[in-house]
């Protein structure tokens, strides 16, 4: 009934009314888990993922409709600039669902106070940030709390190449997830975003009028890197598609293979401009 309320066809003209669907869904996400699986105790302790899942099945139909709808636009475009210009409103129709699903993440994080809500994010998070010691990590902001926020003793370039090689890992499990099923990229943006709700939460020290302080920080170099993946996405559903529909002996399958490099180099450029912004210019302005 949700999907049938809220139609993908409404957003064609208005991408920005994604940011509203991305609220709507990450609510109803967190609402449902913590309503439903908080008092269960098996259950409770896989809350995270169990947020996770709500939120695909509330986004893949909107990422069906925008994948299918790019590769019929794609059959017919050629050029680095063109294939650019031809698939940046999704871009930014995907961009908005994501800040959407963030600021909702973050918001009812904070606002429910469960411990189990993200917890593997938050775990994630310290796996990143405190490989050392992940239980303790994990333990320190598990509830608000003063903390200080240390980051690895390494030279600038050595953890750019760390932070890329990271980045370009999940760009290619972005890319195998949307060739084994052209939406099913979705479950690496959805994840994405509620790791950054779980580091918003641990930033600000789970204070509510810390959130937009929380998210300019981590959508400086965020903002690229999530455009990277979504692009990847569209390439890999684009190409499985058009394989699909034209298979490899029509002449137009070469157009397909040729705008999918084009989408997956400009999404490694932005990667690697990311992670510069994330180690040189994020710890200057924070």
């Amino acid at each position: 009934m949700l999907e049938m309320i809220i139609n993908p066809t409404n957003t064609e003209k208005g991408v920005w009314k994604m940011l509203f669907i991305g609220i709507i869904y990450g609510s109803l996400a967190l609402l449902l888990t913590h309503w439903f699986f908080s008092g269960d105790p098996a259950l409770s302790k896989a809350s995270g993922m169990i947020v996770v899942a709500f939120c695909i099945m509330f986004s893949l139909p909107y990422m069906y409709f925008i994948i299918k709808r790019e590769e019929d636009e794609d059959e017919h475009t050629e050029g680095f600039f063109s294939v650019w210009k031809m698939h940046k409103d999704a871009l930014y129709a995907l961009m908005w669902l994501f800040l959407g699903l963030v600021i909702a993440f973050s918001f009812w994080h904070i606002i429910l106070q469960d411990s189990n809500l993200l917890n593997f994010q938050v775990e994630t998070y310290c796996r990143i940030n405190n490989p050392q010691d992940v239980g303790g990590c994990v333990q320190k902001y598990t509830f608000p709390q003063e903390t200080t926020i240390t980051g690895s003793v390494t030279s600038g370039f050595d953890r750019t190449i760390s932070i890329l090689e990271n980045n370009l890992y999940v760009m290619i499990f972005t890319l195998v997830f949307s060739l084994i099923f052209g939406a099913g990229a979705i479950f690496v943006l959805v994840w994405n975003a509620s790791v950054i709700a779980a580091a918003i939460g641990i930033a600000t020290k789970y204070q509510l009028s810390d959130i937009p302080w929380g998210i300019a920080k981590y959508f400086i170099h965020g903002f690229p890197e999530i455009a990277a993946y979504f692009i990847t996405a569209l390439a890999g559903g684009i190409f499985g598609v058009g394989v699909i529909r034209n298979g490899i002996k029509n002449k137009r399958f070469l157009h397909v293979v040729e705008n999918t490099v084009i989408l997956l180099f400009i999404a490694v450029i932005i990667l690697v401009f990311a992670a510069i912004l994330e180690v040189y210019i994020t710890p200057v302005l924070f």
